[in-house]
Parts: C-alpha cells; sequence; structure tokens
C-alpha cells in the first residue's frame, strides 16, 4: 500500500492572516505616503511662493531705481504710502517713460503700467495693466509696513505728502502660502535709491 500524498500549502485560516497583515502594512505605508506627500507640497508651495516673491521685488528694486521725469515733464515721484508707491520709470527700456504703480491688494502684491500715449504723449489711467508681482503676501494681516521711504539725511520720512524730499525707498514682503502651518512667515527685504532723483536736485 503507497503512502498518500498530501499537497502542502496555506490554510484558509492561513491566508486570511497573511492578507490581514498585508493589508495593515499596505495601509500604513500609504497613510505615510500621503503625509510625506502633503508635507512637502507645503513645503514646495511656500518655497515657490517665497522665490516669486524674490523675483517680484528685484523687479521694483530696478524701477524704483531708474524713477525719472516723465515724457510729460511730472516730477519723478507720484505718491507714496505704506502699502503703495507710484512714480514714473523706463520699465521696459524704450524711448518712452511709463507710469509704474506697485500696491497691495488684500494678498497679492501687483504692479500696475500704464504707457504714454498721443501728441502731446499724456498718460490714460484707464489703460493701466495690472500684473500680479507675488501672491500669498501677508503684510496686512501681519501688519507689516511694505514702504518705508527715507530723506537726503537718511531719516525716515513721517510724512507722506511731499514727494520731492524722497531719496531712498526700503521695501518689506511677509510671504507665507499658509499661515496655519509650518514654515512661519518669510519676510524678503530690499531698498532703493533714486538715482534720477538725486542727480536731478
Amino acid at each position: 500500500m503507497t503512502p498518500r500524498n498530501h499537497s502542502k500549502g496555506f490554510t484558509l485560516i492561513e491566508t486570511l492572516v497573511v492578507l490581514a497583515i498585508f493589508i495593515v502594512v499596505l495601509g500604513a505605508l500609504v497613510s505615510s505616503i500621503r503625509f510625506f506627500y502633503r508635507s512637502n507640497t507645503h513645503a514646495l508651495e511656500q518655497s515657490f511662493a517665497i522665490n516669486s516673491a524674490r523675483i517680484g521685488i528685484e523687479r521694483m528694486v530696478k524701477d524704483t531705481r531708474e524713477a525719472s521725469f516723465s515724457d510729460e515733464g511730472s516730477y519723478p515721484v507720484i505718491s507714496m504710502a505704506t502699502s503703495s508707491f507710484s512714480f514714473y520709470s523706463d520699465v521696459d527700456e524704450d524711448i518712452f517713460v511709463e507710469k509704474v504703480r506697485y500696491f497691495l491688494d488684500g494678498t497679492n502684491l501687483n504692479r500696475g503700467v500704464v504707457d504714454s500715449t498721443g501728441d502731446p504723449l499724456a498718460y490714460d489711467d484707464n489703460s493701466e495693466v495690472v500684473s500680479l508681482v507675488s501672491d500669498n503676501v501677508r503684510n496686512n494681516t501681519e501688519s507689516v509696513v511694505l514702504f518705508t521711504y527715507y530723506n537726503a539725511s537718511g531719516t525716515e520720512m513721517v510724512s507722506l505728502t511731499d514727494v520731492t524730499d524722497v531719496r531712498f525707498v526700503t521695501a518689506e514682503v511677509v510671504v507665507n502660502v499658509n499661515p496655519a502651518r509650518l514654515p512661519n512667515n518669510f519676510s524678503l527685504r530690499s531698498s532703493a535709491t533714486l538715482r534720477n532723483v538725486k542727480e536731478s536736485q
């Protein structure tokens, strides 16, 4: 009589136990990946926002340095405020001087540009082209002044009505994609001397 061959394999209970362990491990792995992805996504968004703000503030400083008399002959600086700055500058490096305005609108830092047109040349504010410089700007919620102005002696200007006194401008932009999550606010600071205004006085 020959011995009976028994096939070796997993029983139903062993299969269920292995399957349950596999599901638990897989669930933990997926949760870890999702947490890692969400954390890194926020960090990447913050990094992109900071880089965007850095590029924007560099352009703003460049435009401010080149402030000059308008095509109408108006003084280079138009108006000053803690959250906006208007002036004339050749921002596109052509033969004309543009009317430029940097201003906060909620959490957006914007740049408005008006070209001079007609004969004689004039500026029509209705043709202003507004573009986004940086979003996720938290200056208003953090009560941080965007623009600070200084006169020829280096003294901070308290009254911002006399535009002919300003010689130096500093800007601080506070960026945060989501204030409720880390990383915290990131501040970018830069400054510009109004070269052509200094020379003209």
